[in-house]
């Protein structure tokens, strides 16, 4: 059976040739697309790491210029004190540029016990940090004022930088840095990864620094938890007071919520982009199948006819065109699944081998359903020709 089918395919190889060149890169397409479908997912099933809801972010120049660092430091605690004195208003933190659902980064790499990290986001935040953004912890504590004045350095980590740095170890307590640094840093806690990149994006390991004197040099931002129902007749407020106090300043304010948003859609440009391309090849790939098998019964409705009146059954016939589809399908699934294999096995863009696989079962299953709709048709169609009909006419 199978070897007729071989030979059929084989005789019309030209023809069958540019068909399964439309289902090779339409298999490679969907392949890409159902990859960065399951990768989207598996970071979507993730907690979030952080309540942003109710959390705005004032972002200033920093105005007031002074080598003096008594005087720069009580002027934003007269500001951070103005701020928290407002009703609505229930913690405050500045923080470093890299807040979430931004566009902006501050990343290095580092080297711990053999163990090399890249791509590490650093993070500069105050001890309100936590509350503002009712972060998770999950092992040791948050920053306090003792850290001020401990013998090494004080630094948080997530969840993803002590499962690629310590594994199953507990990680709080322990010191830790390069490992060619003399100063280590010691951890004190051990928090959820926080998304930062938005719902769909990997945000990778993140080390938490602890604001110091001199911070307010650079430090441009200001995270603000407000009460449930703060409207904007709120926020007006909030800007005339940070205008009023900070004259030469550019002052905006923004909302977490708004930004996630904006993150979300960033990420998912890439993947309606190759949604539409593969949609085309998708259309292109059926309206082929479906003149191939039309073809292909108007060609050979004498042999149809021959193989009905000697017996054949209408399911037989059927099944033979469709069976002549699915191989074609497999021929190009099996080139295709060996390009698309190197991707795993060369670890490309650092992904899990979890999320090309299933990106690859996907493609395999959604190529081998529209060849199998495409071609059923077609085959009922070719079961219902008479034998005397077919015969007659040729």
């Amino acid at each position: 059976m199978f070897k007729h089918l071989f030979k059929l395919i084989w005789n019309k190889k030209k023809q069958n040739f540019l068909l399964m060149t439309e289902m090779l890169v339409s298999f490679l397409v969907l392949f890409a697309v159902f990859t960065l479908m399951v990768y989207y997912y598996s970071n979507y099933k993730k907690p979030m790491g952080i309540e942003y809801q109710n959390v705005w972010v004032i972002n200033y120049g920093n105005a007031y210029q002074t080598k003096n660092i008594d005087s720069l430091n009580l002027y934003y605690e007269t500001l951070r004190k103005t701020i928290k004195s407002l009703p609505q208003v229930q913690e405050i933190s500045f923080v470093s540029g890299n807040i979430p659902f931004s566009q902006q980064v501050n990343e290095s790499a580092l080297t711990f016990n053999g163990k090399h990290v890249n791509h590490l986001n650093n993070f500069t935040v105050e001890d309100g940090y936590k509350d503002v953004l009712q972060v998770q912890l999950l092992e040791g504590r948050w920053f306090n004022k003792q850290d001020a004045v401990a013998k090494n350095k004080s630094v948080v980590i997530d969840a993803a930088l002590k499962e690629a740095t310590f594994g199953n170890e507990p990680a709080a307590g322990k010191l830790f840095g390069n490992d060619n640094d003399k100063d280590r840093l010691r951890v004190v806690g051990v928090i959820q990864t926080i998304k930062r990149n938005g719902d769909y994006v990997n945000p990778g390991p993140g080390l938490f620094f602890r604001t110091d004197t001199g911070s307010f040099r650079w430090l441009g931002k200001i995270l603000v938890r407000v009460a449930p129902g703060t409207d904007a007749t709120f926020e007006g407020k909030l800007y005339k007071t940070m205008a009023n106090y900070m004259k030469n300043s550019n002052v905006e304010i923004e909302h977490l919520s708004n930004k996630l948003k904006d993150s979300n859609y960033f990420a998912l440009v890439p993947m309606i982009i190759l949604g539409i391309v593969s949609a085309f090849l998708v259309i292109n790939v059926a309206l082929g199948l479906f003149g191939v098998l039309w073809y292909n019964i108007n060609k050979r409705r004498g042999e149809i006819g021959l193989r009905r009146a000697i017996g054949a059954t209408g399911n037989s016939v059927s099944s033979q065109l469709v069976s002549e589809s699915m191989i074609l399908a497999t021929l190009s699934l099996i080139i295709g699944v060996f390009f698309a294999v190197q991707f795993p096995l060369l670890n490309v863009f650092d992904l899990s081998a979890g999320i090309y696989i299933g990106g690859m079962l996907l493609s395999v299953l959604f190529v081998y359903l529209l060849v199998l709709i495409c071609s059923l048709y077609p085959g009922k169609q070719a079961a219902a020709i008479y034998p005397a009909v077919a015969l007659h006419e040729e």
